[in-house]
């Protein structure tokens, strides 16, 4: 197949290049009535360290030979710790116990608001668990770095579907759980578009992250690199502040309508379900639930007894998510929250010496909400494939990630064919996952129809990109830094208000190892559109917001 051509967001043909009354012209040519799907949220689940998913979806078809390969760490199929059988009605290939500290998953399966796929993965899997979740957040498939090493596919989902909204009080996307920043919410060309949260009080965030800076310095040296540097520092400080603020105002208008167990991941999905209540407009939340590496101890004891690591980490995302879907459903928000986990591999079929299991390949997905049609994608994984030649692997991947994620993407939240190719695409094969949806994940009634998508249909060839300019911060408070990828020395920027007039030219703008930075604290409060000209290469657009 031909290379796949679409949108790319810095250039002079995409959407952040438009003016914004070019983009509002769009816009309303393209919106359809009563297709507003503005409220809708995400939230992703991190099952941080390769959950074992033989042991949480047992394969009944082939329980002995899954007994022999596990002989002493099985779930078993009698007594007290006997697995919970799914649903009898499926097809031989596709039935399935659930581990039994799952029994709440097992009723959201009965009324219809829990999907799980099987066999998740990717083409050339990595085992490392650093580099297996820099792949999962990055968007690619481990055969290279197509969709960019340091940019991940939820900042590049947010930077092109809502680039409309740049400039707005709130996050695109909190995280909670892990005081590490994903990979995952750094965008092409924006960052800076979610806020962690993770180990703070979320209803005094805005007192503490405005209290800790005291006051900037009053000199900054310019056309230094401590200066350009030290005008980012500030400028992130500032957003920070109006991202703490509009966090702890949503956390105090919501409330929660159940009682949460109590653990760590109930704590974080019950703050998220209180900050989609009280207003919050952030679109996607990731929260983790970590010690799924189970080499060791995952069983106490063995033959029988399901009791260790794995039970307890079950257990606790069996109650938390179980209770979220309940408060979301008491709060009325339930029509707009769908959740998702993910782990960055599965386990290996065969069990070690340790009462444990080591790293493997695939692994299950589960969905839940009132929009997910209730179900199994996929059948079974086939235990036949592990042997020793491959260390006792399952290698078939059922269903790409990004197929997965993607359908999400687009069929709930909204993203339009361009903007899904630019947040993943099949390099290795150049496909595109538009081709490829999972149809069976969302109810065909919370399905959007393609003609309710507002996507800028302008495409350009990605073999003639220019320089890859961005802005940061963006939004920004009085000065911005502009980088690019290529060496140079020297650029002419003008700046143009909303309506078109030039407000400012820098004409051969100092370059410092791949920054300029911009001294805009003269202009008023607006969006304003940069455009970049070097030497022998075609003028590049994109536009800022100046808070």
């Amino acid at each position: 197949m031909e290379r796949r051509k679409f949108i790319k967001l810095s250039a002079t043909a995409s959407a952040i290049a438009l003016t914004p009354f070019e983009m509002k012209g769009i816009m309303e040519m393209q919106e359809i009535k009563n297709c507003d799907f503005s409220g809708r949220r995400l939230v992703l689940i991190n099952l941080d360290g390769g959950n074992d998913g033989l042991n949480t979806l047992i394969p009944l078809n082939q329980y002995d030979l899954y007994s022999n390969f596990r002989p002493t760490i099985k779930v078993p199929d009698t007594g007290v710790n006997k697995y919970i059988p799914l649903d009898s009605g499926l097809a031989e290939n596709k039935q399935l116990g659930l581990h039994p500290s799952l029994n709440e998953f097992k009723n959201l399966y009965d009324n219809g608001k829990m999907r799980l796929l099987q066999s998740v993965g990717y083409p050339s899997q990595n085992k490392s668990h650093f580099a297996s979740s820099d792949i999962y957040m990055t968007g690619n498939d481990g055969n290279g770095w197509g969709n960019g090493k340091t940019s991940g596919w939820i900042g590049r989902y947010m930077e092109q579907m809502y680039s409309d909204e740049l400039g707005n009080s709130y996050p695109f996307a909190v995280q909670m759980g892990n005081v590490k920043n994903s990979l995952g919410f750094h965008g092409l060309h924006e960052h800076g578009m979610n806020m962690n949260i993770t180990n703070q009080d979320a209803s005094g965030f805005y007192s503490v992250i405005n209290g800790l800076g005291g006051e900037a310095p009053e000199n900054i040296p310019a056309g230094t690199d401590y200066g350009i540097e030290l005008d980012y520092i500030i400028e992130t400080d500032k957003l920070a502040n109006i991202y703490a603020s509009s966090i702890s105002n949503a956390f105090n208008a919501g409330s929660n309508s159940v009682i949460y167990p109590d653990t760590n991941l109930s704590d974080q999905l019950k703050t998220v379900a209180r900050l989609i209540k009280g207003g919050l407009q952030s679109k996607i939340y990731m929260v983790r639930l970590k010690g799924f590496d189970t080499h060791a101890n995952q069983l106490e004891t063995g033959n029988g007894d399901i009791l260790g690591r794995h039970d307890v980490l079950l257990k606790e995302l069996n109650g938390a998510i179980s209770a979220f879907i309940s408060d979301i459903e008491g709060l009325g928000i339930d029509d707009d929250v769908v959740a998702m986990t993910y782990s960055e591999f599965g386990r290996k079929v065969a069990e070690n010496g340790n009462l444990g299991t080591d790293h493997g390949e695939v692994a299950p997905m589960f969905v839940f909400g009132k929009a997910v049609e209730g179900g199994v994608s996929g059948i079974n994984p086939d235990l036949n494939e592990a042997s020793q030649e491959n260390n006792w692997q399952v290698e078939t991947v059922q269903y790409d990630y990004r197929a997965v994620f993607g359908t999400v993407l687009k069929e709930w939240m909204g993203g339009g064919e361009s903007v899904i190719d630019q947040t993943f695409f099949d390099y290795t094969n150049m496909n595109s996952f538009n081709d490829s949806t999972v149809s069976e994940i969302i109810k065909t009634n919370y399905k959007i129809d393609l003609g309710c998508i507002n996507s800028v249909k302008d495409e350009v060839d990605t073999e003639n990109e220019g320089l890859n300019w961005f802005a940061s911060p963006n939004p920004f408070f009085d000065n911005i830094t502009l980088r690019s990828d290529d060496d140079i020395e020297k650029a002419t920027i003008k700046v143009f208000s909303q309506n078109g007039q030039l407000v400012k030219a820098i004409i051969n703008a100092n370059y410092y190892n791949g920054m300029i930075r911009l001294d805009l604290s003269n202009l008023s409060s607006g969006i304003y559109t940069l455009n970049i000209l070097v030497d022998g290469k075609n003028p590049e657009s994109l536009n800022v917001v100046k808070r």
